[in-house]
């Protein structure tokens, strides 16, 4: 699954998420924040990259998070974006506000 622009509305059950076989990139942001929008760049250039690299295919998930939503505090999000790289429903990195592609690559992805 490629590049993921819009956040889901709906939010995932935490069980849901932990079920999931394979690797999956999870983001929790806010379309508005700023901080969410200056990233979308650098992590679709990652995405990108780690795809034309022939790396493993990740599956990519926007979560739309805020108070009260149970999901971004079951993963402990405190800032927003945060990157939560998951193989088999199991936390393997983190990213938080990564502004730079090589950032993201080099904390998810051990570039």
């Amino acid at each position: 699954m490629p590049f993921q622009s819009e956040y889901a509305n709906e939010e995932p059950m935490r069980a849901e998420i932990d079920a999931v076989a394979g690797w999956t990139l999870i983001e929790f942001g806010a379309p508005w924040c700023p901080h969410c929008i200056a990233a979308q760049a650098p992590l679709a250039d990652a995405l990108a990259e780690r795809e034309r690299s022939g790396g493993v295919t990740i599956a990519h998930r926007k979560i739309e998070d805020g108070p009260g939503r149970p999901l971004g505090r079951s993963f402990r999000v405190k800032l927003w974006p945060t990157l939560i790289l998951m193989r088999d429903g199991t936390e393997v990195a983190r990213a938080v506000r990564p502004t730079r592609t090589d950032d993201i690559e080099r904390a998810l992805f051990g570039a």
